[in-house]
């Protein structure tokens, strides 16, 4: 009732209910981001108190990863059965528990269950499959600069609550810290229940951009089960495209999330660097990011998602290589900070058109969840690997040169992804 009636406000207005979707599901991402980001200034702290080594902590946050790319291909399924409403408030829920249980955890099992599975599945639930279903669904034009948009989300994220998140570490103790992140998923579930909906015909619309000649026409229910997931990978699994993108998503994991996110924070702190300068280099990087997020989207609308690659790849296994030697000054992480910020998470939107383009329209949420399934176990390889390594040799060097040849190696092999037709065919259509 709200939605519908908000929707007709805003169309006396000139304004799509498309945007308020993506608004909403901006601000999911958002909090699920900053919710997965905060463990990673957590690790000094839960080992002072706890006793657990940096390898203990980063074999729980691997499970959060590995279960956050799992529940990809399903959640593509929750949301067709359940509705994008449910499934949303559902993941937001489990999130907000594991974070506030987590405040009274004494046992390293509570924090596998807490921060492990219930915060792995719950931002698994939506992740940036919800980002591609969203796009897909509200949209028949601009759908990279919506990716784009919901993707930079995470970055903001981090820019909003890590460095909030760190200063109340310091100055009131790991548990108050966990509050901001709590309120913040309280208060998108009631946004979500008030104006969430599945798709536009349920509120009597047509996607954005859509031929306004066209009757609205509500969306055929798809015949799908929890075997359905493993029927796309059958499909897709000859195809050389498919594990192109996934192999070079499992790097961009890799050298992203897993790597930078879990760790930056207690690499710092063996450079000699506390978490406070370092949560603000990480929110630097956010904002870098959330500028080059949005200009990928844009780019891949108008130029070849395989070229784009290249370059986001290239340049953010350079700028790894080089970490090591900036010597953690403000110089040399503010460098840093702005060469990889700007393509953190700028390969998503080249990534899901040309999922879209190679599989088609209906079948690209639950192949992009395959292939982010292997990001997020890009991601869980980098977070136990990169404190095994830490543990062991007590420096994050090698896995940080590890990480950028890897990054190079993808820059390479997505250049073998034949041309898709339709990506071919945007810059004639521009010119014309």
């Amino acid at each position: 009732m709200f939605a519908q009636a908000f929707s007709g406000w805003l169309d006396r207005r000139g304004i799509h209910f498309s945007w308020v979707i993506v608004a909403i599901t901006f601000l999911t991402a958002l909090t699920s981001s900053a919710a997965l980001g905060l463990p990673g200034a957590m690790m000094q702290p839960l080992s002072k108190e706890f006793g657990w080594d940096t390898e203990q902590i980063s074999s729980a946050l691997a499970v959060r990863f590995v279960l956050f790319g799992l529940m990809g291909p399903f959640s593509a399924i929750l949301m067709e059965r359940f509705g994008l409403r449910n499934v949303v408030v559902t993941a937001l829920s489990l999130v907000a528990g594991g974070l506030a249980l987590a405040t009274r955890m004494t046992q390293f099992w509570q924090l596998v269950v807490l921060w492990g599975v219930m915060l792995g599945v719950g931002s698994g639930m939506t992740a940036l499959v919800l980002n591609a279903v969203v796009s897909n669904r509200w949209f028949d034009t601009h759908r990279g600069l919506v990716v784009g948009l919901l993707t930079a989300s995470s970055a903001t994220g981090q820019l909003i609550f890590l460095p909030v998140s760190a200063w109340l570490i310091g100055h009131f103790g790991w548990r108050m810290a966990v509050l901001p992140i709590f309120i913040g998923c309280t208060l998108v579930a009631v946004l979500v229940l008030l104006f969430m909906r599945n798709r536009p015909s349920d509120i009597g619309l047509r996607p954005f951009g859509a031929d306004p000649t066209q009757p609205i026409v509500a969306a055929a229910p798809m015949h799908i089960t929890f075997a359905t997931p493993f029927q796309v990978l059958r499909s897709v699994s000859g195809s050389r495209v498919f594990w192109i993108m996934f192999g070079t998503f499992f790097i961009c994991g890799l050298s992203t999330n897993g790597l930078i996110q879990t760790h930056f924070i207690s690499l710092c702190g063996d450079a000699g660097l506390s978490a406070v300068p370092a949560a603000s280099v990480l929110a630097m990087m956010g904002a870098f990011d959330l500028v080059g997020t949005i200009t990928s989207g844009w780019l891949s609308d108008r130029y070849d998602n395989r070229k784009l690659l290249f370059w986001y790849y290239g340049l953010r296994g350079l700028s790894l290589l080089w970490l090591p030697y900036s010597e953690f000054t403000l110089y040399g992480l503010s460098l840093f900070a702005m060469f990889y910020g700007l393509d953190w998470i700028a390969t998503v939107p080249p990534t899901v058109r040309l999922v879209a383009s190679t599989f088609g329209k209906e079948r690209a949420g639950m192949v992009f969840g395959w292939v982010f399934a292997g990001h997020q176990l890009g991601a869980a390889t980098a977070a136990y690997g990169a404190g095994r390594i830490r543990t062991l040799m007590m420096t994050y060097n090698p896995a940080l040169f590890a990480a950028g040849a890897a990054c190079l190696v993808a820059a390479c092999i997505v250049m073998l992804i034949k041309r898709p037709a339709a990506v071919a065919a945007v810059p004639a259509a521009r010119a014309a």
